[in-house]
């Protein structure tokens, strides 16, 4: 197990190669992502591969036989291989395969490829690169899922004086979390209601996450009102967001592209009928990239 530390002359990040977690990100001395702790949540920032979410009762048969995984899969429990640092410590990629272990879960032969780099000043990117390496289709989900200090270290505002600011104003209506961490598409509640700002508050975790699907412009900011301190998100090429939060008093906020979600309740348990599953093909590889903007 291994911690590399990225950093240019205003940004610092770390990444755990157990799990590849990204577990830190500093910006002109600030600690920006959550800092673990059992009371709450013993992770800061986990990659979820292949699927997001939970499947109905942790089974879904797929093509090459049955699945069995717990919540967000496989590649946060392995340990990762770091294959490239680049010259100037701004990046860093690791690599985790397949293995006997894995098929067991995930009958699939496949190649992760997770790239971490400071970009501009205060810009995080972190990338999937999913390959194919077997001889079949390959069905999978990926997603982040960084957690962020509410307040930002540094500052003392409270939890309900941070908002969420979108693109544009829209109507956002988010599927009930329901028994076994399924999503319900047909007990939703409305989030937003043509405005562009969404005040933080306990209540939006009622349901436990709330799920955003076509966020406008992929992007969104969480922000303190008083410090103006925080994070935007730009995720172009994930169709959902996650948002959630540890009940009833966890002092971080989730903010997670992901290009799936949990099993539906009206869906089947075929891995390759999930909603915004990608299926691909032998050889072929699938690029997406999300980064994380301090401010």
């Amino acid at each position: 197990m291994a911690i590399v530390t990225i950093k240019n002359d205003t940004c610092t990040a770390q990444v755990d190669s157990m799990g590849a977690q990204l577990l830190s990100m500093r910006f002109n001395g600030r600690e920006y992502l959550w800092q673990r702790d059992e009371r709450w949540w013993g992770r800061t920032s986990p990659i979820l591969f292949p699927i997001v979410g939970n499947i109905r009762n942790g089974e879904v048969m797929s093509e090459q036989g049955p699945c069995r995984m717990k919540q967000h899969g496989v590649a946060r429990n392995y340990e990762h291989r770091v294959v490239d640092v680049a010259s100037d410590g701004t990046s860093v990629t690791f690599e985790l395969c397949d293995s006997s272990e894995t098929r067991e879960q995930y009958p699939y032969a496949f190649r992760l490829n997770m790239t971490y780099a400071l970009v501009g000043e205060a810009t995080l990117a972190q990338t999937f690169s999913v390959t194919n390496t077997g001889s079949v289709t390959l069905p999978f989900s990926v997603g982040g899922h960084p957690a962020f200090n509410i307040p930002v270290e540094g500052t003392d505002e409270a939890f309900d004086e941070y908002d969420f600011t979108f693109a544009e104003p829209w109507h956002a209506e988010c599927p009930k979390i329901v028994e076994g961490g399924l999503a319900d598409p047909t007990d939703t509640f409305v989030v937003l209601d043509d405005v562009d700002t969404l005040p933080l508050t306990r209540s939006c975790f009622d349901y436990d996450t709330m799920v955003f699907s076509h966020v406008p412009g992929n992007t969104v900011s969480l922000s303190g009102r008083r410090s103006g301190h925080g994070v935007r998100v730009d995720f172009p090429g994930f169709d959902y967001l996650g948002v959630w939060s540890m009940a009833p008093d966890a002092p971080f906020v989730a903010i997670e592209p992901w290009t799936g979600h949990a099993t539906l309740t009206t869906e089947d348990d075929v891995l390759e009928h999930k909603e915004g599953i990608t299926l691909l093909a032998p050889g072929a590889t699938d690029k997406r990239t999300f980064t994380i903007t301090a401010f």
